[in-house]
């Protein structure tokens, strides 16, 4: 396969990933439809939800113990995302797609 062939594939592979974006728009799939804009990875979306299953752990521990502020998880979370996405984005894409909710619904605090 030639370079040429090769970036007219990717060309079309690019518009059909366009055109698959507006047919999804009124999916309840949010975070997968951000996922897709700012074209991730597999591996970057698994190492979201790995830091997002270790901060609903760290927001469980600092309940338990009797935090009531949570606004330095907030920064931590803004802070280890990947560089094209925004936190709040992310939190609402995360809260319609019901994923880390109970970690989501206390982020949203801080938004």
């Amino acid at each position: 396969m030639n370079d040429e062939n090769l970036y007219d594939r990717l060309n079309k592979l690019e518009f059909h990933q366009s055109l698959l974006l507006r047919m999804i728009q009124n999916t309840d799939k949010h975070f997968f439809r951000l996922v897709v804009e700012k074209s991730l990875t597999e591996q970057e979306v698994t190492e979201f939800y790995k830091q997002c299953e270790s901060m609903s752990k760290e927001l469980e521990e600092q309940k338990a113990e009797g935090f009531v502020y949570f606004h330095p998880l907030y920064k931590k979370f803004s802070s280890e995302l990947h560089p094209s996405l925004e936190a709040e984005e992310v939190i609402q894409a995360c809260l319609c797609q019901k994923l880390f909710l109970p970690l989501m619904q206390e982020l949203k605090k801080y938004l």
